[in-house]
Parts: C-alpha cells; sequence; structure tokens
C-alpha cells in the first residue's frame, strides 16, 4: 500500500473518531454544576465601605492674623475647654495699629465736640439776630401808620426801613453760619464713626492674637511649635491649619461608599464596624449622615463616583483615635423564610418577543428548562427568588455553561 493510501486511511479514521465523540458528546449533554433552591431562615443585604474614624465635632483651627507664634500652651492629647487660650501670635503690630486708631478717634472726638460748641453758639446769635429783625420789622410797620398819619418826616420811615433790611440779612447771614457749622459738624460725626469703626477693627485684630479652643475637646493634631511663623487660612498652606480640636465624646466612622451602593442606603441603618488597629473587635453603629453629593475626584482619570457616610459608633469608645481606618457593614435589608438560589445561577434570557426576561434553569430528567422568576434581595452570594419551588435543582455553573445554554438543553451534572 502506498504512504499516500495509509495517510488518507488515517485520516478518515480520524474524522470519524471526531465525529463519534461529538454525536455521543451532544447525547450526554452540556455538563453543568448545580444548586439547590433553598428556604432560609434570614438573608441579609449589606453595603460594605472603608474609611477612618473621625470625631462627631471637631475644629480645625487657623489663625485670622499672621505673625510669629510667640506662646503654645497645649500639646496634643491635652484636653481644653472652650475659650481657653492655646496660643498667642505676638501682638506688638496689632497692639501699635490700635493705639494710633485711638489716638486719632480721640482728636476726631475733639473736633467734633468743638464744631458742638460753635453750633451752639451759632444758634444764640441766631436767635438774637432773629429777635432784632422782628423788633426792627415791627417799628418799620409803625412807622409806615405813622407816616400816612403824616406824624414823622420821610427820614424816619426810611431809616425804619433800612434798620428792617439790615436785620433781616443779619438774619440770613446767621443761618448761612448755622448751616455751615452743621454740614461741618454732619462731616465730623461721619470721620467719629469711621474713626471708632478703624478702632473695633484695630482692637480685633489685638484680640485675635490670642487663639482660644471653639469647644470643649482633646488636641487631636498639633501642627506648629512655638516660634514659626503662621499665616491667615490658605488652603493646603503650611501654617493655616495651628492644630485640631476633637470632641471625643461621640466618635463616627466616615466610610466612602460607591455610586452603585448609595442609593440603597437610609438614615438609621444599623452597621458593623471593624478597625485594623484592633483585629477581632467589633463596633455597632447607625447611619447618621448621607452625602447628598460625589466627592471631589482626585487626578486626571474619571473614577467611579464616592459619596461620604457617616456611622454613629456606640458601646465603649475611649480606644478610638481619629484618622484609624476601618471597614463598615451596612444592613441595608432583611428578610426571612424566603426561597434563594446562588447569585451566579440567575441570568438573563430573550423572550419571543424580543424583551430580557430574568430567570433559572430548573434540571429535571437531564434537561435544563428556563424557568423566569423574580428577585429580591442579594445577600452575600445568594439571592432571594420567588416562582420556583423548594428544593428545584437549578444550574449554577460554570460560567461559560450559564452564557451558552438554551431552554431545554440537555445537561449531565458533574
Amino acid at each position: 500500500m502506498s504512504t499516500r493510501r495509509i495517510l488518507t486511511a488515517l485520516i478518515l479514521a480520524l474524522a470519524a473518531g471526531l465525529v463519534f465523540m461529538a454525536r455521543r458528546g451532544a447525547n450526554e449533554g452540556l455538563q453543568v454544576e448545580t444548586a439547590t433552591v433553598t428556604r432560609v431562615d434570614r438573608l441579609q443585604a449589606f453595603v460594605t465601605a472603608s474609611g477612618e474614624i473621625v470625631a462627631t465635632r471637631y475644629a480645625d483651627i487657623g489663625s485670622a492674623t499672621m505673625g510669629r507664634l510667640v506662646s503654645l500652651t497645649v500639646r496634643e492629647g491635652d484636653r481644653v475647654k472652650a475659650g481657653q487660650v492655646v496660643a498667642r501670635i505676638d501682638p506688638v503690630q496689632a497692639a501699635s495699629t490700635a493705639d494710633g486708631a485711638t489716638a486719632a478717634l480721640r482728636a476726631l472726638e475733639a473736633e467734633a465736640e468743638g464744631g458742638t460748641s460753635q453750633i451752639t453758639v451759632s444758634r444764640a446769635e441766631l436767635a438774637a439776630a432773629e429777635a432784632r429783625a422782628a423788633e426792627a420789622a415791627r417799628a418799620r410797620d409803625r412807622a409806615e401808620d405813622l407816616r400816612q398819619a403824616g406824624l414823622i418826616a420821610q427820614a424816619d420811615l426810611d431809616a425804619a426801613r433800612a434798620s428792617a433790611d439790615a436785620t433781616a440779612a443779619d438774619v440770613r447771614a446767621a443761618t448761612a453760619v448755622v448751616e455751615r457749622l452743621q454740614r461741618s459738624q454732619a462731616a465730623a460725626e461721619r470721620r467719629v464713626a469711621q474713626g471708632r469703626a478703624d478702632v473695633t477693627r484695630a482692637r480685633d485684630q489685638v484680640d485675635k492674637t490670642a487663639i482660644t479652643a471653639p469647644i470643649d475637646g482633646v488636641v487631636t493634631r498639633l501642627e506648629v511649635e512655638e516660634g514659626e511663623m503662621v499665616v491667615m487660612g490658605v488652603q493646603n498652606q503650611p501654617g493655616t491649619i495651628l492644630m485640631t480640636i476633637s470632641d471625643l465624646s461621640a466618635i463616627d466612622a466616615e466610610v466612602k461608599v460607591a455610586e452603585a451602593d448609595v442609593l440603597r442606603l437610609k438614615m438609621g441603618n444599623t452597621a458593623t464596624v471593624t478597625l485594623e488597629a484592633a483585629p477581632g473587635q467589633t463596633f455597632n453603629g447607625v447611619v447618621t449622615e448621607i452625602g447628598a453629593s460625589a466627592l471631589p475626584q482626585t487626578g486626571t482619570q474619571a473614577a467611579a463616583r464616592e459619596f461620604r457616610v457617616k456611622v454613629r459608633l456606640a458601646g465603649a469608645l475611649d480606644a478610638l483615635r481619629p484618622g484609624l481606618t476601618c471597614d463598615a457593614e451596612i444592613l441595608v435589608a432583611e428578610r426571612t423564610g424566603i426561597l434563594t438560589v446562588p447569585l451566579q445561577s440567575v441570568v438573563e434570557r430573550a423572550a419571543a418577543d424580543g424583551t430580557a426576561r430574568t430567570g433559572v434553569f430548573v434540571v429535571a430528567s437531564g434537561a435544563a428548562s428556563f424557568v423566569p422568576v423574580r428577585t429580591g434581595i442579594i445577600g452575600g452570594l445568594s439571592v432571594e427568588v420567588d416562582d420556583v419551588p423548594e428544593g428545584a435543582v437549578v444550574v449554577a455553573g460554570p460560567f461559560q455553561a450559564l452564557r451558552e445554554i438554551q431552554d431545554g438543553a440537555a445537561v449531565r451534572t458533574q
């Protein structure tokens, strides 16, 4: 037999073997993993997140004035009271400014007092001028009556009229002086008011050189040392935040929750918090705050959005310190006496009308039938289902089989 005939016979035999094996595999069905529809006493759904321990109430203390720190009366870990002076900034420049403003104010007040005295004198002179003008006007009127009666000469009438005109002019002049002085006094009073505002501002700067604690608490962070220069609040500028005072009577776990989970949270959800620094120990708490907007993203690449959530902790919290990392497991749903299947058993298939249906493949008599189901809460690796009987066997894997399997397909279990 020639070599070519031998090769041809081998190829045909191999092809026949492959066809036989394929038909045998088709007859035996798709190999799958299965699970049983199980009724559980309780199924819980959780949202997990990581973050850090923070004081419920704390204050980052900065400086409202610039200068050298000449006194620092606390150390990290010290307990302070509200209003207690914790640091002082060199007050020399602020005090000199306040002294200058006070001296300027005194000069302005003296000027205003002098203007008041001048107005008083001018008003007296105006009153006297008005009295003289009234008397001159009456004399003129009498002279005009007497002249009509022929009892006085024309010269006497002219003199009475001149006197009345002169005293009226004196009144107008005195009135103008009073009005001018009043305008000057109003301007002086405005300068006094401005001077008082300058003094108040200067004294406020002096007061701000003494930095006080706004709340009762513990100094949990101290960023400066005595002798350093401090500046007014500029974000991320060294020297801006001098220290942090925290009220450790209430402690929160501040965690970042992914946007896919944040809508599942509600105020009052219970949570369990664990700390890497305290292995084997758990802390109970409740959700007290859910961020209304996403946290700012850092970096140029887009990342999943996260929301800040605060969990108020309860129990013995004396050992906790702000800044400790933590993990929170927040209970968002709980059901009892329900049917569950493995989460991966639930798949989607297209219906006759093209719409997607959610369901599971129930295995019976060597075939897998697609059964639509309604899903509920997800707890761990299990999901709540309805419309499928308890104890039914469903396809649970492998992943490739779950992707390819169709309604009515022959299957064989491992």
